[in-house]
Formats: C-alpha cells, structure tokens, sequence
C-alpha cells in the first residue's frame, strides 16, 4: 500500500475537531470535488470499515447552501465529504487516519497541495482571496438551487464596517420599517423622546435610539441644523461677563451702588419731613383733608444710582365722577371737570364749566408746603418754582455727612374709573413680558393727574388755557413693573435667577447723566432726562421678555442691546410713551440735539465706555 498521503484525500471529522470551519476551507474542499472523486476510485476497498466508523463520530448540524464553479447552490452537510459517485470507494491508509486523528493536526495543520504544514497568517490571508475571487466569479450566473433564490455571502470585514443600524436590522428583520422610520423628522423625535437609556460596561450611558442617531446625520449632534441653533442661541447669550466690556461694566455698577448707612439716614429724613408736611396741610388746608401719600420715583423703584439724593413724593387729591376731556392730540395732556356733585373740597377751583383751574390750585398747595416746613428741625431751603413744573423742591442739607438732599412734593389727582383713557389702548405691551393677568391686575387700578403743561400758559382748548391743562401719569404702575421686573415671578429673589434689566437702566441713566455734565456749557443736551431712559428700558423688556434674554452674565450683550434702542429713538427723534404710544417724548427735542446725543453714545461704545472709569 503506497504510504504517502494522496493529494485528494478527505480527512474525517474527530470529536475533538470544532464544529464549524472557515467559510474559505469549505469553497476550498468544493473546488478539489472533481479531484477527490478520481482519487477515490484509486483507493483499496480495505478501510471501508474505517469509513464507516469515521461517519459515526460526526457531528450532527443543519444543511447549508454551497455553491459549485458555476454559482449554483447545492445542499451539503457542514463537515460530512460529498459522496462518491456510483463506482467509486472512499479508501484512506492507516498512516493518514492516524496523522488526522491527531488534535495537534485537526488544529493547527490543513492540506495544501497534498502535504501537512503549520496554518499561519499568510495562509489564512491567501484563503480569504480565493474565497472572494470564487464569490465574485459565482456572482456571474444567476442559477437557483431548490426554488430558493441565490445568496450572497458577506466576509468578515464587511460585518465589521456596517453601520450599527445595519447589525440591528439583521439580528430582528421585523423591524426593518421602523428603523427605516427613523429618517423621518417626526420619528426622529419621537425616539428621542421615548428611548430608556441603559448602561455599558460602566462607561457612558447610551440608548437603541442614540444608535440610530449615529447612524442618521440629521439627528447627530454635529448637523447643520444643530449647529445653526447653537450659533442662535450663542448670538441671542451675547459675550460673557467676564469679558473686557463685561469687567468695565462690572466695575461701574459696583461704583453706582449705594450705601446702607446713607440711605437709611437720608431715608428717615424724608420721611419725617413728609409725615410734618402732609400733618400740617390736613390741619390748615380745607381742600387737603383726604390728601394720600404716594412714594414715586427711581429711590422707590430701587435704580437710584450713585447717592441718595434724590426723592419724589406725590400729594393725592381723591375724585370721582370726573368728566375727562383730551386736551391735545397726543392723547397725555387732559382737562378735568367735577361732574354732578353736593358739595365737593375743590369747589373753590372750578370753572362756569366745573373745570378744575389747576394753575391756581398748584399755587395754594405751594404756598401750604412752605408754610408746613418753616418750623421743622431741617435745614430746608425751596427752590424757586420751574415753568411748567407740577413740584414744590426743598433742598435738605443733612448734618451727618453735609449731604444735599432734594425732595419733589408733587401735587396730583387720584382719579378711580372704570377704565383708562382710550389713548392707552394701543399701548403697555406687557402680555408677554409680565402676563395678561398681570395686565388686567394693574389696569383696574386708578390713574393719577398732575397739573403741567407743554406750550404757553395762556393757549386756550375748548376754553381751557392751557395752564389748567392736566398731564396723566402712570408712576405708581412704572414702580410695580420695575419691582416685578421679571418674566417668572422668582426673578432675582433668593434662589431664583437673577437678570441684569434694573443694572441696564442704571447704565444708561449714569451714561446719560456723564454726557451731560461733559456738555454742560453747549447746553445741547438740556432736553433729555433720565424718564427717557426708563421708557427705552420698559420698550426693552416688552419686546425681549424672557428672562433669559436679561440674564446677568450677558450683561454687556443686553447694555449694548439697551443703547441700540435708545440710539434708533434718537435717530428718528421718536419715542412713544409706553402707555401712550401717540405722546413722543422727544417732540421738543430737536433733531440736532438728537443726533448730537446719539453720535456721542456710539463713541463711547466703540471705545468700551472711556467715561466710566
């Protein structure tokens, strides 16, 4: 018997042997089919019962699909040899039974070109392109085995390079429409929405859904659309706090503050001079019996800036049952009638008409203040009386620390109706910024009168002159919006977030107020005050009413964003009273002054404000 192993023989499966073998080895054994049938007809009959005890130590699996030359499919028993044709007998010698037997050879050796040798790298290189250049000439013919259509055969490295969504639609390939869904806006967000996280290996927490947004590019945190609204929202934040613009702006709020000690001395002065002053008019005034205190201004609104020095008190007469007449087309500026009444304490200043003659009534309630604070313990001295100026002005010097204090005692008419003038209609655009309800609580609230005039004295309306004339004020609603500034009702309180929107009118209220004093001899600013620069912030924050659109670390992003306003007003010379959107506060303001004014904001802009240091 010839000794030397032939080049076709079959080695038999061992138990030891593993049960599946490389997808290469089996194409390999399907192209030395015809080789192996020659052989076998060679072979001695005398092992055929060595064959048959081989077959018994087979292993038992499932029929798989291989494929001839031709690319044709064929059923063949994963490591059982393909049977002999008719004729022909399967012999192997004692030495090759006893060589494949062996774990060492069925393990580590395969057949090539009919001899034994170690299986290495190289080798397996070399199977993998035979094993592609077979399934690409097999792709050639479209032959069919049993009715069921051909199947193409994937390589490792085929597996390893497809996407995550791919593996998830071969392991359950009823969910193949779903993940297909997936492209879809909708269900894209819906996954996002719905997925349960789950943890690997400790690391970092992913989901089935953030597989399939890896996969898909519109859900990837790096797609355009994410990254235009991360640009938005970084554009909307502005720069940060920290910033050069930011440090500077810092510092002057920090330099604006003021002191504990010297507000609660310049405070409970003024107060004890109002309570002598209101005691003494209710005393030895008639018409002053139900006077009422109302606490106005920047100190009560808490944007008083630098010291407190400043401090205005309003004096209210209540009145019912008033006929209200527009005195001009702005819609600010009114006159008042008493209507059918007994007897009333202002009888004594009414017209033929019952229009109240407010000229005269303003001079009774400044010659009863002087006389009110001749005897009080103060330093007093009253300014002389302003044109057009609805305020008595006392200069209180205190002793403590020789600061001058200014205190405005302003004569007004408490006024309850049903509802405000028709000219507000259009205007307080709060609905976004503090609430509808908040709205409706503040326009149930009465509205005050004082009595100021724009023009000349004796210019006559309807038969009113226009001294007579009342100028509506909503101050006590501008302190209740200045106090509940923010769009949630924590806003800056302790826990709550805090804005920069009272900073920002502090800034422009100390801007204005250095611009001034810079111009003090040209005298073409004399026409702007700090009432301006509240109106721009009111029609700031009722047009940006979010809080974090006046987050305090984006406070020089929202200041820049204030003086935008307020240079655009002064451009087009047109500021509407936030409640009275057809009055302009910068009506007599000339177009000159305007753009002086402006031309002047932007140069400290541009230069990071130079004037606050």
């Amino acid at each position: 018997m010839n000794s030397q192993r032939r080049p076709g023989s079959f080695r038999a499966t061992s138990p030891d042997q593993p049960k599946a073998k490389s997808k290469a080895q089996t194409k390999a054994n399907s192209n030395e089919k015809s080789k192996q049938q020659k052989d076998h007809q060679k072979t001695d009959r005398e092992d055929k019962s060595a064959e048959r005890a081989e077959a018994k130590c087979e292993p038992k699996g499932g029929s798989r699909k291989e494929k001839d030359p031709h690319g044709c499919e064929s059923e063949v028993k994963p490591h059982e040899t393909p049977a002999p044709k008719r004729g022909t007998i399967n012999r192997e010698s004692k030495k090759q039974r006893e060589l494949r037997q062996s774990p060492q050879n069925s393990e580590s050796k395969y057949k090539e070109n009919g001899a034994f040798v170690p299986k290495t790298a190289n080798n397996d290189k070399n199977e993998k392109q035979d094993s592609a250049q077979s399934k690409h000439q097999s792709k050639k013919f479209d032959c069919e085995s049993e009715g069921k259509p051909r199947q193409t055969v994937k390589s490792k490295s085929d597996e390893k390079t497809a996407p995550k969504l791919q593996r998830k639609k071969e392991r359950d390939p009823l969910n193949i429409d779903k993940e297909e869904s997936l492209e879809s806006p909708e269900s894209k967000l819906e996954v996002k929405s719905t997925a349960k996280p789950r943890r690997r290996h400790g690391s970092a927490i992913k989901t089935d859904a953030s597989d399939a947004q890896d996969a898909s590019p519109a859900v990837s945190a790096h797609s355009p659309d994410s990254q235009k609204k991360s640009a938005e929202q970084t554009a909307m934040r502005g720069p940060r706090v920290d910033d050069t613009l930011g440090k500077v702006l810092k510092a002057t709020i920090d330099k604006l503050k003021i002191k504990k000690n010297e507000r609660s001395n310049a405070s409970s002065c003024v107060n004890d001079i109002t309570d002598k002053v209101i005691a003494h008019l209710k005393r030895n005034t008639t018409w002053c019996e139900e006077i009422e205190r109302l606490r106005t201004g920047s100190y009560y609104e808490n944007v008083k800036i630098c010291e407190p020095d400043e401090f205005d008190v309003m004096l209210t007469i209540p009145v019912e049952r008033v006929d209200i007449q527009e005195f001009d087309e702005a819609g600010a500026f009114y006159s008042i009638a008493l209507k059918r009444h007994q007897r009333h304490p202002l009888d004594r200043f009414l017209n033929e008409d019952k229009t109240i003659r407010a000229s005269e009534m303003l001079s009774e309630f400044r010659d009863a203040v002087k006389k009110a604070v001749e005897k009080l313990p103060y330093q007093i001295e009253i300014q002389r009386k302003k044109p057009k100026c609805p305020a008595v002005t006392l200069e209180v010097k205190m002793e403590e620390n020789g600061m001058t204090i200014s205190v405005d005692f302003v004569l007004g008419l408490k006024v309850h109706r049903a509802s405000w003038p028709d000219f507000t209609k259009y205007g307080f655009k709060i609905e976004n910024w503090l609430g509808k309800k908040e709205k409706a609580n503040m326009k149930h609230q009465p509205f005050y009168l004082v009595p100021k005039y724009e023009g000349k004295g004796d210019t006559e309306h309807d038969g009113v002159v226009a001294k007579d004339a009342w100028r509506i004020s909503f101050s006590h609603v501008e302190k209740q919006i200045l106090n509940k500034h923010g769009h949630s009702k924590t806003c800056c309180e302790e826990g709550g977030q805090k804005c920069c929107r009272k900073d920002c009118l502090k800034l422009l209220k100390y801007l204005l107020q250095q611009l001034k004093e810079d111009d003090s001899k040209s005298n073409k600013m004399s026409s702007f005050c700090s009432y301006h620069a509240k109106t721009t912030l009111l029609h700031a924050c009722a047009k940006r009413g979010t809080d974090n659109e006046w987050a305090y670390s984006q406070l020089a992003h929202c200041f820049q964003e204030l003086l935008k306003d307020f240079v655009e007003h002064l451009r087009n010379r047109h500021l509407p009273n936030f409640f009275i959107p057809s009055h302009n506060l910068l009506h007599q303001a000339s177009q000159s002054s305007c753009d002086f004014l402006a031309n002047a904001i932007e140069c400290q802009r541009k230069n990071n404000f130079p004037i606050f240091s």
